[in-house]
């Protein structure tokens, strides 16, 4: 299975640390590198990781593949299973070359790739923005299930020159076969699979609005969840994926139905996160600095706490800013250390000690929105920013806390 989404966008922190920052001084701290398994390597410039759960389906396929070696060349005893792990790596190098091609198109429209991940079905593709227009989504959707056949066609091509009945003869069938299904599987047309992106191209293309083309493909990946938990399990119990219903056992029903179940949840969950991936996208134009931004009061360093949140007060702001005499921004307290200064202290406490020192990255200009904002905000990870004016003037501090608050509420929003 292949999906590719977008990834980087602020998580709620929890515990007693900001998110983003250094747990002694509170300064910000560099981004950690996306993680999500055992890193391979990184082709193009992109992270490629394997998951912990793809060594479960190795094994699996192993098994499997072992036993149906056993009746096909028998005479290779204990040899087989070796001969099936090499399978298992072949598909799955298949499954990247799948990856890589969405990712190679990516690049080619200046798309960010945050990384490629192969996991317990598949890969996954994660693709940081939007595509501009609808043909480039379905060119980026398409090129994925292109290659699979490519490869498919390419395997079948080899097999004309060996023979049948050898160990390449069948690594190299079931490698043709293999990759087949991957392209047709990943061709249906239901969100999260490419050919929902593909008819999420198209109707976008037919009625001008993505939001409508998402819709109408999520609802067909459910439609299509459906179809996979009730028809995979009939199809195999009825003998129509091969054998005959006398040769189905308990132990393969039940199999089946777990397999069919899993699949089925993949297809409905991605759906599911699609529509609220879109939903958001949607609402990022109302994500503005300028709206989200707290009033805030410039105080200099010396300030006892207790005086600059009786400023603050006064003022009707909701936050502080530490500036020189000269009346340029130093820091930002952060209101996280505020909440941890008992009262009786405040008078005590200057604020200067409660400070976070600015960085470039901290300050961002009022008119920054939408995906712009959270990249400045994922550049520099901070919980507090300082929101300034086009001449240079303090407007105010913005907190993480409030972009994620906005981000629960568009996503809190009734589905289309």
């Amino acid at each position: 299975m292949d999906d590719s989404g977008d990834s980087g966008r602020p998580q709620p922190g929890a515990g007693g640390t900001a998110p983003g920052t250094d747990p002694d001084n509170g300064k910000p701290k560099r981004p950690a590198e996306p993680g999500g398994g055992l890193l391979m390597g990184r082709p193009f410039g992109v992270p490629v990781y394997v998951a912990p759960s793809w060594f479960v389906v190795a094994a699996l396929i192993t098994w499997v593949f072992g036993g149906q070696l056993d009746r096909v060349l028998p005479e290779l005893g204990a040899a087989r299973y070796l001969v099936a792990l090499f399978f298992a790596i072949a598909f799955y190098a298949s499954v990247l070359v799948h990856e890589l091609a969405h990712t190679v198109a990516a690049l080619r429209y200046k798309l960010p790739v945050r990384r490629i991940q192969l996991q317990f079905f598949g890969g996954v593709s994660e693709i940081e923005k939007e595509s501009e227009t609808p043909g480039r989504e379905f060119v980026l959707a398409f090129v994925g299930p292109l290659l699979s056949l490519v490869l498919g066609g390419v395997f079948y091509g080899a097999m004309q020159f060996v023979e049948p009945g050898t160990v390449p003869g069948v690594l190299l069938a079931g490698l043709m076969i293999s990759n087949l299904i991957v392209a047709a599987f990943n061709l249906l047309p239901g969100l999260p699979l490419d050919g929902g992106r593909m008819l999420r191209a198209i109707v976008w293309k037919i009625t001008g609005k993505p939001m409508s083309g998402t819709i109408a493909a999520a609802w067909v990946g459910r439609g299509l969840a459906v179809v996979v938990l009730v028809g995979l399990p009939l199809l195999t119990h009825t003998g129509a994926l091969g054998g005959t219903a006398q040769d189905i056992g308990g132990v393969e029903t039940v199999m089946d139905a777990l397999l069919a179940a899993i699949l089925a949840g993949i297809i409905w969950t991605g759906a599911g996160n699609s529509l609220r991936m879109a939903r958001l996208r949607e609402h990022l134009p109302d994500l503005r600095a300028r709206t989200l931004t707290r009033r805030a009061v410039p105080v200099e360093s010396a300030t006892p706490l207790s005086e600059a949140l009786r400023r603050a007060n006064e003022a009707g702001a909701r936050a502080l800013v530490v500036v020189d005499g000269q009346g340029s921004p130093k820091g930002v307290v952060r209101e996280a250390a505020i909440v941890g200064v008992p009262e009786h202290r405040r008078p005590w406490v200057a604020v200067s000690g409660l400070a976070q020192d600015l960085t470039d990255g901290m300050r961002m200009p009022a008119e920054l929105a939408g995906e712009a904002l959270l990249d400045r905000l994922k550049a520099t990870p901070a919980t507090e920013y300082l929101v300034v004016e086009e001449t240079g003037e303090i407007y105010g501090v913005l907190s993480t806390a409030d972009v994620e608050r906005a981000f629960v509420k568009a996503m809190a929003r009734p589905e289309a």
